[in-house]
């Protein structure tokens, strides 16, 4: 079995990158898109708990438009697993959401993202989300 090195560096880049997950989580309750296009890949997807596949242009201008308006987005403790240049992480969060002009109770679900190193800054490439029942 392999075994994971946890040095300072690796602690380092998991901090960091759970310092861009939660700037990318205000941002998109801020619906700030412009903040939110920069931590987004371009080819970003996002797999709702539905399972809608959203593209970065779909899902950003959703958040820009109103029609997703993130009301709360609060995570937990965010598990972050790097190699190399990529890294996934997992969380659970309360979200509470109005989508298309309907308001969502607060509810948890799980979230699993998919970063990479582009061009020397992080951004989220993959993203899907799972209601927890």
């Amino acid at each position: 079995m392999a075994q994971t090195v946890d040095t300072a560096a690796d602690r380092a880049v998991a901090e960091r990158i759970r310092e861009v997950e939660r700037a990318r989580l205000r941002a998109l309750v801020a619906a700030d898109v412009a903040e939110a296009s920069e931590l987004h890949a371009s080819d970003f997807q996002l797999v709702t708990p539905v399972g809608a596949l959203l593209t970065k242009d779909e899902y950003l201008g959703a958040v820009g438009s109103g029609h997703i308006d993130y009301v709360a987005w609060e995570p937990g403790p965010i598990a972050v697993r790097v190699r190399g240049n990529a890294a996934v992480i997992r969380y659970q969060a309360v979200l509470e959401v109005v989508f298309g002009g309907h308001r969502v109770p607060s509810t948890r679900y799980w979230h699993t993202d998919t970063y990479e190193c582009l061009e020397g800054r992080w951004q989220v490439v993959w993203s899907q989300a799972t209601e927890i029942r």
